[in-house]
Parts: structure tokens; sequence; C-alpha cells
């Protein structure tokens, strides 16, 4: 199982789901504080779960209502996908990946460790 680490930041508070193997898996935007970061934590477990992949790499791809996993290629040619709670917000980011599929492999890991537990390090 992974596990969820809050960090603090210069303006506030942040996590970041890290894999069993230490792997980070994704990191969320800052929060004004360390209980709204817990909350997003929450946010993240409830989402994960349910929400559907929307494949923005294909042409002609629709929209998925929230939660959803927006699977996308940055401007630098790199595949990233971002997990958007009910409301829209953004709760949870990758980094980049060189490959789809290892970005697809990156949810399905979000997904697998989703349930973990909020550690100090």
């Amino acid at each position: 199982m992974g596990k969820y680490v809050i960090k603090q930041g210069k303006t506030g508070s942040y996590f970041v789901l890290k894999a069993a193997n230490g792997e980070i898996i994704g990191r969320s935007e800052m929060y004004s504080s360390e209980a709204a970061a817990k909350n997003g934590v929450e946010s993240v477990k409830k989402n994960a779960a349910v929400a559907q992949i929307e494949d923005q790499t294909v042409e002609g791809w629709k929209n998925v209502a929230n939660p959803v996993f927006e699977l996308y290629k940055d401007k630098a040619g790199e595949f990233r996908f971002r997990l958007r709670a009910r409301n829209g917000e953004p709760i949870l980011a990758s980094e980049g990946y060189s490959a789809k599929a290892s970005a697809t492999g990156g949810i399905e890991s979000v997904r697998k460790n989703a349930d973990s537990e909020v550690v100090q390090e």
C-alpha cells in the first residue's frame, strides 16, 4: 500500500501520494492549511475509484462528467493526468510521462493506492 505525505510549502500545505515503492504518483494543489490538505486527501479517496478517464489525447474526445481523470499531453509533449473532484476542482496531478501507457498506469496506481494512510515523513 502507498501513503499520503502532507508537506509544508511557502504559502500553505500540499500532499503527495506515493506508491509502495516510494515513487510519487501525484501531487495536490497548494492548500491554505494542513487541515485543508487532509480534506484534499479524503477527496482523492472518495473520487479516485469512481472517476472515469477523459482521454484528451485522441481526436474528437468527449467531456466526461466529474469526477474525472483527465489524460492529456502538455506543451512539452509529455503525457500527464489530473484528477478532478465532483465540483470540478483539481485534487491531484501527475508528473510528465514519455509514454501514454505510463500515464494510464499512473491513473491505475492512484486507484490502487487511494485508500492509503496519511503519514509524516
